[in-house]
């Protein structure tokens, strides 16, 4: 169905005991105001409201929900609910503070802490000079820790990308606007389109959802640091699974960075799940190793090998493919 516009809550409106100060963002499953609370500390809160089940014309408040989108609607009311119940049990500083959520206007609205600073994405189309080496082992490592903080408590992102890292101004990264609710939603109710972002989501985001798991949130991580380095999203999965263009990072990227760290890109972007790293703290450990001074490996010497049987296959994929690409850029 075509989608629909809708409209943020005017300026000045008291909702529950915030007061709405502007609107924030505006995305086809909800929108994100700056609020501030009855003691004047800023908040950030996202109100549910998916454009192809429900309408707020100007000057309105509640939303208007057709009689069939109902059932679908309320579904995804209580996914949204029951994320924001679940994200409050974090505390990370790497993972953003849900502080409170409740219902209110026919919907349901998730109470952030508000930070100061700006997303991955406006960061790296404004400071390329700035990619370096250290600066992608650094953020991502603490990037990692927030994500094995969520993966802990049984939770998956499935919308991580460099839109949804949020970088304070001393350069943390902070995990914001998960799409677990997303998911479910659309794994319940065919009539909504996938909420992911075509680049950053894995094949499974695709096909065979129910494969769906840490994994596949690593998936993003490694297209994540892809952009970082290209300034733009890789192909994205459906499409490499059809013809894979994307050349791989320890090829793109070869002796500009370490083998180290482009391999460890390259083993994130595994199209088959059981060849990328299992878990945030495989890849994390990658990251945190020292680099010896040929750049391919650790201090103590030679290239580390990655863990696990299903690891070498994906390494002899990566090899076939920079081959491929190697002989490609050769002079006839």
């Amino acid at each position: 169905m075509a989608q629909q516009v809708n409209h943020a809550l005017p300026v000045g409106f008291q909702l529950d005991e915030y007061r709405i100060e502007r609107q924030l963002s505006l995305g086809g499953f909800s929108i994100v105001y700056l609020a501030s609370n009855r003691e004047g500390q800023s908040v950030a809160i996202k109100e549910y409201l998916p454009n192809s089940l429900a309408l707020r014309a100007e000057g309105k408040i509640e939303p208007s929900i057709a009689e069939e989108h109902v059932p679908a609607f309320r579904y995804g009311m209580k996914c949204f609910f029951e994320e924001g119940r679940a994200l409050a049990r974090l505390s990370h500083p790497n993972v953003i503070r849900v502080l409170n959520f409740f219902r209110a206007n026919n919907t349901v609205y998730m109470v952030m802490e508000y930070e100061n600073g700006r997303s991955l994405q406006e960061f790296i189309q404004k400071n390329r000079p700035a990619i370096t080496e250290n600066f992608m082992r650094n953020v991502f490592t603490k990037l990692l820790n927030g994500l094995r903080e969520v993966h802990s408590h049984k939770l998956l992102h499935l919308d991580l990308k460099p839109a949804n890292i949020y970088m304070r101004n001393d350069y943390t990264p902070v995990l914001i606007d998960f799409g677990a609710a997303r998911q479910t939603l659309t794994d319940d109710t065919p009539m909504l389109k996938p909420m992911y972002t075509p680049g950053f989501a894995s094949p499974e985001h695709y096909h065979q959802r129910e494969l769906l798991g840490p994994w596949s949130d690593i998936y993003s991580v490694g297209a994540s640091m892809y952009a970082c380095l290209a300034g733009a999203a890789p192909q994205a999965a459906d499409g490499r699974r059809e013809k894979d263009r994307l050349v791989p990072a320890m090829i793109r990227w070869e002796r500009q960075y370490s083998d180290q760290l482009l391999e460890a890109i390259d083993w994130c972007l595994c199209l088959n799940h059981l060849y990328r790293p299992q878990s945030a703290y495989a890849l994390q450990k990658v990251l945190t190793e020292p680099v010896g001074p040929n750049g391919t490996g650790p201090a103590a010497g030679g290239r580390k090998a990655w863990p696990g049987q299903m690891v070498e296959k994906s390494k002899t994929w990566l090899g076939q493919v920079a081959s491929k690409f190697k002989r490609r850029a050769e002079p006839e």
